[in-house]
């Protein structure tokens, strides 16, 4: 499972820890006093984008509640790391499980997520006995930060797009000692951790993902398509259909800008906190299992810890850039991705604005689990971190008693 890890000095390994200078911390808050308001539109709820009252009061909470330091500390509960993987600074942190036969597992966030997303995971992961558990489900968990994201960024060159990011977890993984590991991913670290699976298979052990990018209905149905379905499946069908046409018609402002103009919207982003966050919190609204404010499905303090990632490191470009280089994607990263051989499970949340069909993930992916939940939605570790371990749990379990795989 394990090997020594490499010591050459290109590829060393640094601790890092989180410092944010006082003088950071200021000038947010002056920014956010001086914040300039837009002309409002009484009534209009979320229809035009955040409303104003629940936005101004999530502000006042920014800059008077909130507390920054405590949230530096609990990320800082983890060991952190960085390390220059092809031209670029990679920040990472890596929880070792005290259970010496852990599984090594990389875990991936999304966009506009970032490492804050696992911060309810990793120990029921890395200590189950510690957490209800059993010890033989322990991981070793690797938390990356992406190029250009967070942490990591701002990056200065093109190209970091899904594959050249599987590639540099594999090197990262290598780097740390582990022949073999298991990848799991939402948003973009589902697409980050299918490739590790399919371009990777003799390192990876299995692939768990809580959405799976291409399995949605993105075009209607045909009826031959629907007639060869269960009444079940058919019906799952048509509502993923009727969900990524609404989204397609409503939700997709942000992906046109950042795959053609992402610098021009850095512009804004990098200029006022309360664009950032406004710009973030919408998803969060719109794409969580909430009815009327994402405080329903997040707890608002990570929510503005996930905003603070985004708003001190400067990253709303750099990260953005992931989205155009998708869009002008050449080579590998523009071919039809192949289909994975490597064991896959799907975990399927019905919030999710890509509602997966399992007849067309069976398609492309070396299916063996499918796990479809009553609640939850896209940020699936924070809205509902104990049925996402339980089901990271149960896949490599059943990897394990298959397989002998460990």
């Amino acid at each position: 499972m394990t090997s020594s890890p490499a010591e050459s000095p290109a590829e060393s390994i640094r601790p890092f820890r989180i410092a944010i200078p006082r003088s950071d911390l200021d000038d947010l808050h002056d920014r956010i006093d001086r914040a300039r308001r837009p002309a409002e539109m009484p009534g209009a709820g979320w229809a035009y984008g955040v409303p104003a009252d629940y936005l101004w009061e999530l502000v006042r909470y920014w800059r008077h509640e909130y507390d920054w330091r405590a949230a530096e500390a609990r990320l800082n509960e983890w060991p952190q790391f960085t390390t220059t993987i092809d031209g670029t600074n990679v920040h990472f942190a890596h929880i070792r499980s005290p259970e010496p036969d852990a599984t090594p597992l990389i875990i991936t966030h999304g966009w506009p997520g970032s490492i804050v997303e696992f911060l309810d995971v990793v120990g029921p992961l890395t200590d189950p006995a510690a957490h209800g558990g059993e010890p033989a489900d322990a991981f070793h968990v690797v938390v990356p930060s992406i190029p250009g994201f967070g942490l990591s960024g701002p990056t200065t060159e093109p190209g970091w797009e899904a594959g050249r990011i599987a590639d540099a977890w594999v090197e990262l993984m290598r780097r740390l000692g582990y022949d073999r590991f298991g990848a799991q991913g939402g948003d973009w670290g589902a697409g980050i951790s299918r490739e590790l699976g399919r371009a990777h298979p003799d390192r990876v052990i299995g692939v768990h993902l809580n959405l799976l990018p291409g399995a949605q209905a993105a075009t209607e149905p045909t009826a031959e398509e629907l007639a060869e379905l269960a009444p079940e499946e058919r019906e799952r069908t048509l509502a993923s259909w009727r969900r990524w046409a609404e989204w397609s018609r409503e939700g997709t402002g942000y992906a046109a800008l950042q795959s053609t103009r992402p610098h021009t919207l850095a512009y804004a982003l990098t200029d006022s906190p309360v664009g950032q966050l406004a710009w973030i919190v919408e998803k969060f609204r719109e794409w969580t299992d909430s009815e009327e404010v994402p405080e329903e499905a997040v707890d608002r303090d990570l929510l503005l810890t996930n905003v603070m990632l985004y708003w001190l490191t400067g990253t709303a470009g750099s990260s953005a850039r992931i989205y155009y280089e998708r869009a002008h994607a050449t080579g590998r990263t523009a071919e039809p991705a192949e289909p994975s051989t490597a064991p896959t499970a799907v975990a399927v949340f019905p919030a999710e604005i890509q509602v997966p069909l399992r007849h067309r993930a069976e398609r492309t992916e070396n299916l063996v689990r499918w796990t479809e939940f009553d609640r939850g939605g896209h940020f699936a570790a924070m809205e509902e971190p104990d049925l996402l371990v339980g089901d990271v749990r149960a896949f490599f379990r059943q990897l394990r008693e298959k397989d002998g795989i460990g």
